[in-house]
């Protein structure tokens, strides 16, 4: 058990810093830089994954029944859709307040997805994790009203916060694709995948691998439309061009590893792994990406009382995390 809480919360931290590069790179539009990570992220660093440490590939994809694979197919499709959507929140409201409501809602409904899949644990475990997962809802709400509390003390409006927060919460109910593809699949891939020799940990690989894919069959071509549309492609002739693609790829790379670690984690977990570790791995993420926002200064010009609401949150979401851990280990 302690192994599997410390993969997801390695799979927390990297997911909680793998957007901060997207504030370095230059004469970039959001079209540009998120573009040029989607495509990495989901077309080129899963299938090398699978090339350097999968043995047997084809033959894990074969053993898996049709209605898994497209099961996880079509959730992962959902999912892509939900982190285009979490990239487009955090280019409205930023890092801080991006991560914590899109995770927020990605831990409210993802928990709960693996009790559908596999089945209600007993009743005192239950409630406990459900307690806990209330307990972040209440962190979500206090990091939704921080958010509102910033834009008004910036005097820009809330037209673009309003917006970000919707698209947030929206984003996040599809990216819940990824706990339901992770439930329905983990297990028929583990096996497969160890009947090939591999070590437990490549299984990860594996689901990530089918994840990504799917989810990048809309939004790739979501943002081809994009930097058509908008007439963004000589962007990628800047003289920033490499250091911004270097940037983009370990973005790539962290989503990724946060993506493998995490379905490790759930499986060292055993059956309440799906809840517990996902439920971890998010509210760390949020955690980390709050402090991110606060040292790049997201809320230099926020005022006190914003910042009572932001903390608020944050604490929130660790207490939560803990009742849902401690449910774990009843």
């Amino acid at each position: 058990m302690i192994t599997g809480i410390l993969f997801a919360l390695f799979a927390g931290l990297t997911l909680g810093l793998y957007a901060l590069p997207e504030k370095f790179t230059k004469d970039f539009e959001f079209e540009n830089t998120w573009g040029a990570f989607f495509a990495i992220n989901m077309f080129v660093v899963p299938p090398l994954a699978a090339l350097v440490f999968v043995d047997g590939l084809g033959e894990i994809i074969s053993a898996i029944p049709s209605s898994i694979l497209w099961g996880m197919a079509i959730s992962g499709l959902l999912w892509g859709i939900g982190v285009m959507m979490w990239g487009k929140a955090i280019n409205y409201v930023g890092l801080s307040l991006g991560f914590s409501i899109f995770i927020g809602t990605v831990i409210l409904v993802g928990s709960l997805i693996p009790f559908g899949v596999n089945g209600l644990p007993e009743s005192n475990v239950f409630l406990t994790i459900l307690g806990g997962i209330v307990v972040v809802l209440l962190g979500v709400l206090f990091n939704g009203r921080a958010g509102m509390l910033r834009e008004k003390d910036s005097d820009s409006g809330s037209n673009n916060v309003i917006a970000g927060i919707t698209i947030a919460i929206v984003g996040g109910l599809l990216a819940t694709g990824f706990s339901y593809a992770n439930a329905v699949g983990g297990a028929v891939i583990s096996q497969a995948s160890e009947a090939q020799g591999n070590a437990p940990w490549v299984a990860s690989v594996v689901i990530m691998l089918i994840i990504y894919l799917a989810g990048g069959l809309f939004v790739i071509p979501y943002f081809i439309v994009q930097l058509t549309k908008k007439n963004l492609w000589g962007k990628f002739k800047s003289v920033h061009f490499g250091k911004n693609l270097s940037l983009a790829t370990i973005m790539a790379v962290l989503n990724f590893i946060a993506g493998v670690a995490f379905a490790y984690s759930a499986y060292l977990l055993g059956k309440l792994g799906g809840t517990v570790g996902y439920a971890i791995f998010n509210a760390l993420s949020v955690a980390v990406a709050i402090v991110s926002g606060l040292v790049t200064g997201e809320w230099v010009s926020a005022s006190s009382k914003a910042k009572r609401f932001l903390y608020a949150g944050l604490v929130s979401m660790i207490v939560g995390v803990v009742l849902i851990a401690f449910g774990n280990s009843i």
